[in-house]
């Protein structure tokens, strides 16, 4: 018999951040983590060991410490190599001996690393958006994107999006890893991960993998065109696994990647396409009623629009209204691209544009940033020109205006 009438594991003082007391939501909940059948199951019955040491941690709460251990027992049945199962445990088997100051009071390597994925882990069931609610990001995905992918670093969440007739609908979401010291990568070498809206560029399957990155990882686009422009370096981004002899490594423990347990990279790699899913890397995810992910969408794409059509009408004073004072695109700035556009425009009888296969999403962080990537078909009386092409807006005194424009 374990313990009783003597001190609680301190488990319980990580578990007083969290009131009340957490559970693994019901089935259909938002974070609700579904099976390998697609139904989410009760809690203790359940194959997900995220959900199974939440609720060990909630029995130990309540001082059912030979339940704590029975679930806990379970989990390391299903998953030998989770760390952080094992600190558990080793706390419950030396609560017989004597009470413990800390959690991880059983002195184990690393155990501070496994306190944060504990209470990441834990704080994913308190800290969740309010119902309906969605990434503020993801305001137009192309039909051909069926899923999105965004990264919130602060919570060490992964979240999967699926694309329902332009709608982003929430699928399912999963523990992370990410650099050893956090987020915002300017340099190589700098542990950091990245923050912005990237692409998956391409598939790596374990054949071409080291044991060291799961069994199977996806290259992200970075740097991208906005990195490039403030100067940052770097490379080898990827969404990866876990070595075969690890579950799950702490929340800070990469060189900057994004890392999964192999369970869930595999999960996520039935979504991925190669090329097309946008990744969306954020400090801290900002979430928005689907009404506010219309209008900011519709706002935006109505200034692309009128971009368009002022390009289209060969009017260069209106045309130029679009871009802003910092503009930077192929080492010039507004004044040189100003003066280039209207020199070439000159030569115009007729403009006619066509944008097709818009893409709109909101860049994560303080400034307001979009980033706009279409097929342009261009023809006037002496050129026509077939481009997919990228550009970079930016709220100007409320006003969206273009700081970057480029090939895609």
């Amino acid at each position: 018999m374990l313990m009783k009438g003597r001190a609680k594991l301190a488990v319980c003082a990580l578990l007083l951040l969290l009131q009340p007391a957490v559970t693994p939501p019901p089935a259909g909940a938002m974070g609700s983590r579904p099976s390998s059948s697609g139904r989410a199951l009760p809690a203790f019955d359940t194959r997900d060991p995220e959900a199974l040491v939440v609720k060990a941690l909630n029995e130990i709460r309540h001082d059912r410490l030979d339940a704590a251990l029975g679930v806990i027992d379970h989990l390391l049945g299903i998953n030998p190599n989770f760390r952080l199962a094992h600190l558990i445990k080793g706390d419950l088997l030396l609560a017989r001996a004597r009470p413990l100051g800390s959690f991880g009071g059983s002195e184990a390597p690393q155990a501070d690393d496994l306190r944060q994925e504990a209470l990441a882990r834990l704080k994913r069931y308190q800290e969740q958006p309010a119902p309906g609610q969605v990434p503020k990001y993801l305001l137009q995905m192309l039909p051909e994107q069926h899923y999105a992918v965004v990264v919130d670093a602060s919570r060490a969440r992964l979240y999967l999006y699926q694309n329902v007739n332009g709608q982003p609908r929430y699928v399912a979401d999963y523990y992370i890893t990410i650099g050893k010291n956090g987020v915002g990568k300017n340099k190589e070498g700098d542990k950091l991960s990245p923050l912005g809206v990237y692409f998956v560029t391409s598939t790596l399957p374990k054949e071409k993998l080291t044991d060291f990155y799961g069994p199977i990882a996806f290259p992200i686009s970075y740097p991208n065109e906005w990195d490039r422009r403030l100067g940052r370096d770097g490379h080898g981004i990827w969404l990866h696994g876990t070595p075969s002899d690890t579950y799950s490594r702490p929340p800070r423990a990469s060189d900057g990647c994004v890392v999964l347990t192999n369970p869930d990279i595999l999960a996520i790699s039935k979504s991925i396409q190669s090329g097309i899913t946008p990744v969306v890397i954020s400090d801290n995810v900002e979430w928005v009623a689907p009404a506010t992910l219309t209008r900011e969408r519709d706002a935006l794409a109505a200034q692309v629009e009128a971009w368009r059509k002022a390009w289209e009408s060969r009017n260069t004073d209106q045309y130029l209204r679009y871009y802003g004072g910092d503009f930077q695109a192929d080492g010039q700035d507004l004044s040189a691209w100003s003066a280039q556009k209207r020199q070439v425009n000159a030569s115009k009888e007729w403009i006619e544009v066509k944008l097709n296969r818009v893409s709109l999403f909101r860049y994560p962080g303080k400034e307001p940033l979009a980033v706009v990537t279409f097929d342009q078909d261009y023809r006037s009386n002496n050129l026509n020109n077939k481009m997919r092409k990228r550009q970079y807006w930016k709220q100007e005194n409320g006003a969206w205006k273009i700081v970057y424009e480029g090939a895609a």
